[in-house]
Order: C-alpha cells, then sequence, then structure tokens
C-alpha cells in the first residue's frame, strides 16, 4: 500500500469545487475557534519566554505574531501562534483519535499568507486538506500511539506539510517528499503534560510542516514510502498501524466534519464530567461546604490522561478530573480562569479536590460521565451525561463559538479590532488576502 503517494497524489489532484460546502463551513468554524484561542494564549508564559529566547535568531519580519504587536519570519511564527493557540489547552479536539486539528494547520498557513498572499478560499482548500491528511494518519496509529506520544506533534506535522505544500504549489513527486520531510520529524511525547513543552509540541508541529514542504519546494527529497515503509514512520511510532484507515474513502469523507470545540480550558476527556458537576450546582444550588464527597464514572482514557491528583499548577491542574470537577462546583464554569495556579492553590478548591474520587466504566463513551455528589444532609445528587457540550452529538453553536472568541480576545486586542476580526474570520471564503486576518490578529503597537 503506497500511502505516502496516495496521500500526495489526493492533496495535489484535489480540486476546490471537490470539496463540500458543509466541510468549508466547518473550516470557517475551526478558524474561529482557532484564532480566538491564539489571542488568548497569546502572552501566556510558555510563548513570551519563547518569543524571548528565538527572536534574536528571527529572519526577515514577514509574519504577525498574533496578539502581539511582533512581527518575525514565518517560521517563527508558526511556531508561535501554534503554541498561543494551544496553550490554555482550548482548541479544537478530533475526538476519535485526541488531535487538535487546527494548530498545525492554519498556524503555519497564516503564517505564509503574508509572505505569499493568496485567498480565503485557497486558506479553506488548503486547510480541510492538512486537516484530513492529519487525521486520517491518527485515525491509523492512534490505538497503539496516543497513550505515550502526543498524537498532533506526530500526525499533525504531516498535516501541516500538506497544507502548506498545497499552498506552495507543489507537485505529486514534491509533495510526497514533504510528507516524508514531515514524517521524520515526527515527535511529541505525552509525559510533556503539564509543563510548556506541550504546547511547543504542537507549535513545533506547525513549524515543522512548514519547514517540510518549504524544502521540498526547493527539491529536497525524501523517502517516497515514509509513511508506510517497515523503517518508516508507522512502524516505528506506532507498530500495528492500520493504514487502511489513512486512505479508506480518501476524497469521498473529510475529518473536518468530526472536529468539535471546547467550552472548557482543559483536556477534552474532562468535559462530561465538568457538565455534570455544573449541572448539579446549579440545579440544587450546591455550596462546596455542603459537599462530602464528589463520585466520578468515567470511560478509562480519562483517568489516563487527567489522573492527576494533586497538580501542582495551573499547567497541569488542566490534565487533572479532580481539579477540574472541584473547580466546577466551586466556580460554575471552567474557563481558563479556573486553571491558574491561584485557582489551584485555593483552599476550598483544594479541600473539595480531596473529596472527589473516580473510576474508570468501559461501558461508557469518552463524551460520556456519572456524578454523583454526597451532601453533609445525607442526599445523594447525581447525574448522567450522554454527549458533553461540544462534542460531535451536542456541538457548540456559531453562537458560543463567538463568545468563546471575544472573551479569549479580551485582553489581547481592543473591542473594535477584535469584532473586525472576528467578522473577517466568519466571511474569510470572501477575502482576496487571507493575510488581513494575520494583520488584523496583530496587537496596535
Amino acid at each position: 500500500m503506497e500511502v505516502t503517494r496516495a496521500l500526495a497524489r489526493f492533496v495535489v489532484s484535489s480540486r476546490p469545487e471537490d470539496i463540500p460546502a458543509a466541510a468549508r463551513r466547518e473550516a470557517t468554524r475551526s478558524l474561529v475557534n482557532w484564532m480566538g484561542c491564539a489571542l488568548g494564549g497569546a502572552h501566556e508564559e510558555a510563548v513570551a519566554r519563547a518569543l524571548e529566547a528565538l527572536m534574536p535568531f528571527a529572519g526577515c519580519a514577514d509574519a504577525t505574531v498574533i496578539g502581539r504587536s511582533v512581527r518575525t519570519d514565518c517560521l517563527h511564527a508558526a511556531l508561535l501562534n501554534g503554541m498561543s493557540a494551544h496553550v490554555l489547552d482550548f482548541d479544537d479536539t478530533h475526538l476519535r483519535t485526541l488531535v487538535h486539528p487546527s494548530v498545525p494547520v492554519a498556524s503555519p498557513l497564516l503564517a505564509l499568507a503574508e509572505r505569499q498572499p493568496f485567498s480565503g478560499s485557497a486558506f479553506l482548500h488548503a486547510f480541510v486538506l492538512g486537516v484530513d491528511v492529519e487525521c486520517r494518519i491518527a485515525n491509523a496509529i492512534y490505538a497503539s500511539h496516543n497513550v505515550t506520544g502526543y498524537i498532533t506533534g506526530t500526525a499533525g506535522v504531516i498535516g501541516a506539510a500538506a497544507a502548506a505544500g498545497r499552498i506552495l504549489g507543489l507537485d505529486e513527486r514534491r509533495m510526497t517528499s514533504a510528507l516524508g520531510i514531515a514524517a521524520t520529524q515526527a515527535a511529541g511525547l505525552r509525559e510533556m503534560a503539564g509543563t510548556m513543552c506541550k504546547s511547543f509540541v504542537h507549535g513545533r508541529a506547525a513549524q515543522n510542516g512548514l519547514l517540510a514542504a518549504l524544502l521540498a519546494e526547493q527539491g529536497f527529497t525524501s523517502s517516497a514510502h515514509a509513511i508506510e515503509a517497515p523503517r518508516g514512520f508507522a512502524q516505528v511510532l506506532a507498530p500495528g498501524s492500520t493504514l487502511d484507515e489513512v486512505t479508506d474513502g480518501l476524497g469521498e469523507r473529510y475529518e473536518i466534519m468530526l472536529n468539535t470545540y471546547k467550552p472548557y480550558a482543559c483536556g477534552v476527556v474532562c468535559h462530561p464530567v465538568i457538565d455534570g458537576c455544573i449541572r448539579l450546582r446549579d440545579m440544587h444550588r450546591v455550596q462546596p461546604a455542603d459537599i462530602v464527597g464528589i463520585a466520578l464514572r468515567v470511560h478509562p482514557l480519562a483517568l489516563k490522561l487527567t489522573g492527576i491528583r494533586a497538580p501542582r499548577g495551573g499547567l497541569e491542574s488542566k490534565w487533572s478530573i479532580y481539579h477540574s470537577a472541584a473547580a466546577a462546583l466551586c466556580d460554575g464554569s471552567a474557563g481558563e480562569q479556573q486553571y491558574t495556579d491561584g485557582r489551584v492553590n485555593d483552599p476550598t478548591v483544594a479541600a473539595l479536590r480531596a473529596k472527589v474520587s473516580a473510576e474508570e466504566d468501559a461501558s461508557l463513551r469518552d463524551d460520556e460521565a456519572h456524578v454523583a455528589i454526597r451532601l453533609r444532609d445525607r442526599r445523594v445528587l447525581e447525574t448522567h451525561v450522554d454527549h458533553a457540550t461540544g462534542s460531535v452529538a451536542n456541538p457548540l453553536s456559531d453562537e458560543g463559538l463567538n463568545r468563546k472568541f471575544r472573551e479569549l480576545a479580551e485582553d489581547a486586542l481592543p473591542h473594535p479590532r477584535a469584532d473586525a476580526l472576528l467578522e473577517h474570520c466568519w466571511r474569510v471564503a470572501e477575502l482576496e488576502d487571507v493575510g488581513e486576518l494575520a494583520r488584523l490578529a496583530a496587537a496596535p503597537i
């Protein structure tokens, strides 16, 4: 099975009319969500430290660093904007694989748009193709890879190369090389959860995918079988991969249609628990002092990925289902303010977190949970969340995306500029120069 060449052929030969209107619509929703997340994360410590370390080595100031009054070269912009869009853990999720599709694909495309202008329609086409490549590879490697590796770092870099290569006009031979150059840079360790390296992995996928496409454009070569070869990407990183998942239905169905958008700023497997806690809190007016214990039943993956019982700070708390439950019950919310160092160390939150217990239930889906709260008056309040808010079956609305965008943009841009940027994102298909989005996303000097 020539997977690498099949993907290259698919990306190169795709015509605008091949992309269904619904897929373009979902790509637009993805852009709105990605841009909001990038603005919200623009001044996080991880991004600031990376910017300080890298700016002395930057090249031509071709591209915007989103949410800041700084410009840098395209490769560094792809990295920094990718980090900003993921650092809050508020970005989109392909639930089947837990890939964050937009960061590796949108970040290099927008950076490239300021160096080599192209239309919003071309952006959407390349974005849909890049996400499709990324998620199809993730489908193939997920079962044997995602518990130990960061699949956005490994599959995402190949999707980034596909999208950037499409904009650069690579032919099939050079696109095949670009996918191979990306594959040999694939990396991401789940050990990095709760550290600055988590957003770095995602930003690096964006940067390295763009680098792969730029190298291939100049004739830099790679194995034509980089993904499927016995010593290639799939066998090295995920032995037992099901590579027919990559090509099955290629060009007939698009993985962008399975994208989802987070209402909460933490690992997506926590979301059904948060829904349940907020529901019981609001329905019964529960106060933290009334609670004796909180019992969670969740899909096994929830504890594998978010089982940190005593997080040491805000970044780690995003990977603690115990903290998410406690914060949701205390605050009735699970936005960025619930995942700060201050909230982690708040005595009321910490005391409630210690009362949370969680058990695996393999009969549950990963967007499903059961929450039971025992009160001092001996009542037990229970609820079952069938599909978490923001899941495929219970999607975040356009208005929900608008609210999320405005909240995230509030500290990054003046309100009129943020509103103009949001309006431009929604009508991206009409833009003659999609680089307008990046320029609007720059903080005024």
